[in-house]
C-alpha cells in the first residue's frame, strides 16, 4: 500500500483539477489578443487578477485555520489543495500581469508572490525529506539522549585528564566547557562551527599519543576514544539541530512575506479601482 502524503493525496487530486485550471487559463490568454497588447487592464487581465486575488485570501485563511482542522486526513487535504494552489498562482498572476513589469507597487506585490511561492516550495522540500534525514541521524536516541551521553562523556574525560599533563588536561576541559551545540543562527543552519574545542582536543591527543611518558599510554587511549566517542556524538547533535532549523526556518520567512504580500496586493487593488 502506498504512503499517502500531502502531495500525493487522493492519487493527486489537487493536482488534476489545478492542472486544468492552469490549462484553461494559459490557453485563454494564448487567444486573447487585444490590438493593443495583452496586459492587465483587460477583461482576462482582470479576470486572471481577481482569481490570483481570491487564491491569496484562500491561501492566507488556510494558514489562520490549519490548526482547527479536524483530522489528519482533512488536514492533509487542504494543504494538498494550498501546494497546488499556491503553484497555480505563480502562473495566473504572472499572465495577469501581461508580463509588463515597471518600478511600481503592482510589480512589488507580484515580486512579493514569486518570493512567496518560492519559499513555499522550499516548505514542501523541507517537510518532504528533513524529518526522514533526521530519524536517520537520531536512530533510536533524541536530542537529550544525546546530551546526556556527551555529558557522560564530558565527566569521564575530566577525570582521565586529572590524571594526565596540564596541557592534555587543560585542552579536555576547555573542550567540556566550551563546546556548543546550537550556537548563532548560521551555525545553526549549516552545523558548522570551525573552531569547536572538542574537534581541536581530538587532533591535538591523536598528535600526543606517540609522546606520552611511561606510565600514561593506558589512560590516554581510554581518554582519546572517550573524546572520539564525543566528537561523534556533538557531529550527531549539531546535525539534528541543522536540519531542525531547516525544517523550521522557511515558516519564520512565510508569514512575513504573506503579511507583506497582503499589505502590498491592497495596495495594488486600491489603486487599480481609484487612482486608475
Amino acid at each position: 500500500m502506498d504512503h499517502q502524503t500531502f502531495v500525493n493525496y487522493k492519487n493527486y487530486r489537487y493536482l488534476k483539477l489545478i492542472l486544468w485550471m492552469v490549462l484553461v487559463a494559459i490557453g485563454a490568454y494564448a487567444l486573447h489578443q487585444p490590438s493593443f497588447g495583452a496586459y492587465g487592464g483587460t477583461w482576462l487581465g482582470y479576470v486572471l487578477g481577481s482569481l490570483s486575488a481570491a487564491i491569496v485570501l484562500l491561501l492566507l485563511w488556510f494558514g489562520i485555520r490549519k490548526r482547527q482542522y479536524n483530522g489528519i486526513g482533512q488536514l492533509k487535504g487542504w494543504l494538498s489543495a494550498h501546494i497546488y494552489l499556491g503553484a497555480a498562482l505563480l502562473v495566473f498572476a504572472t499572465l495577469h500581469t501581461g508580463f509588463q513589469f515597471g518600478w511600481n507597487v503592482h510589480t512589488l506585490a507580484y515580486a512579493l508572490l514569486v518570493l512567496l511561492v518560492i519559499n513555499g516550495f522550499y516548505g514542501v522540500y523541507a517537510y518532504l525529506h528533513f524529518p526522514r534525514m533526521i530519524t536517520e541521524n537520531l536512530g533510536d536516541d533524541s536530542l537529550q539522549d544525546l546530551l546526556n551521553k556527551i555529558a557522560e562523556l564530558d565527566r569521564l574525560a575530566r577525570t582521565h585528564a586529572l590524571q594526565l599533563p596540564d596541557d592534555i588536561n587543560a585542552i579536555v576541559m576547555k573542550a567540556c566547557q566550551e563546546t556548543k551545540i546550537g550556537g548563532n543562527v548560521l551555525q545553526q543552519l549549516t552545523g558548522r562551527h570551525p573552531d569547536c574545542p572538542t574537534a581541536a582536543a581530538v587532533k591535538v591527543l591523536r598528535e600526543y599519543g606517540h609522546d606520552l611518558k611511561f606510565g600514561h599510554p593506558k589512560l590516554y587511549r581510554e581518554l582519546y576514544l572517550i573524546m572520539l566517542q564525543k566528537e561523534t556524538l556533538v557531529a550527531r547533535a549539531r546535525r539534528d539541530v541543522m536540519l531542525r532549523s531547516h525544517l523550521e526556518v522557511w515558516l519564520y520567512l512565510h508569514v512575513p512575506l504573506a503579511v507583506a504580500l497582503l499589505v502590498a496586493l491592497t495596495a495594488h487593488v486600491t489603486a487599480i479601482f481609484f487612482y486608475w
